[in-house]
């Protein structure tokens, strides 16, 4: 029995040495002792909480075992690291988000040049939207806008095709080769304009379309 009771006192005392080492080769390892209780913030004490007096201020206010701080300290620098990779992660979103305006800015300017170039080629009939044109170049340089087609004119086509075009009726034009993509994206808007009217009376986040 006395030899358990030895080999279990040695196994504290050794329990207490390593701690104890740890503890001041973290110490060193900031700076000194100072530097781990500065980056540790502890509740500031008082001799005297709500105006009464305690008997043993010391006893309520030590820090009794010196590991304690180390974990304190360990769990300030773990929140450190957690603010910072939050703090990263939601930026990384934001530049994302960022590139991704900045391509949508681009080629909303890039349309706009193009369409506005279309509207000042010549033509000589009314243009209605809705309705598909197609454009011709001239030996001179000149661009045009006939109703008539390549596959209409056949080998007897009188200039170079250069493209065809549907006028919106926003007035933006729409590539031949986009047509089809740009109508089912309209049907899909004029589909939720006819069944939602009006908008919801709340005004929290709303899933439906996403769930079912």
């Amino acid at each position: 029995m006395r030899e358990g009771t030895k080999c279990s006192k040695l196994r504290r005392l050794y329990f207490r040495s390593v701690c104890k080492r740890n503890f001041w080769n973290f110490s060193f390892s900031h700076g000194n002792k100072g530097d781990l209780k500065s980056a540790v913030t502890l509740v500031e004490s008082s001799s005297t909480p709500s105006g009464l007096e305690l008997v043993s201020s010391y006893q309520t206010t030590r820090v009794g075992d010196p590991m304690d701080l180390v974990a304190l300290a360990t769990q300030v620098q773990k929140g450190d690291d957690f603010v910072k990779a939050n703090a990263c992660n939601r930026l990384t979103v934001i530049a994302d988000q960022i590139k991704y305006l900045q391509e949508q800015a681009r080629k909303v300017l890039e349309d706009a040049k193009r369409d506005a170039d279309l509207h000042h080629a010549a033509c000589n009939i009314v243009k209605k939207p809705g309705t598909m044109y197609y454009l011709y170049e001239r030996p001179s340089g000149q661009k045009y806008f006939s109703i008539i087609s390549p596959k209409e004119w056949g080998p007897s086509c009188p200039h170079p095709f250069v493209g065809a075009f549907k006028l919106q009726h926003d007035m933006s034009w729409t590539p031949v080769d986009e047509v089809e993509r740009r109508d089912a994206e309209i049907a899909i808007m004029d589909k939720l304009l006819s069944q939602q009217t009006a908008l919801p009376s709340y005004s929290g986040p709303n899933f439906k379309g996403l769930t079912e």
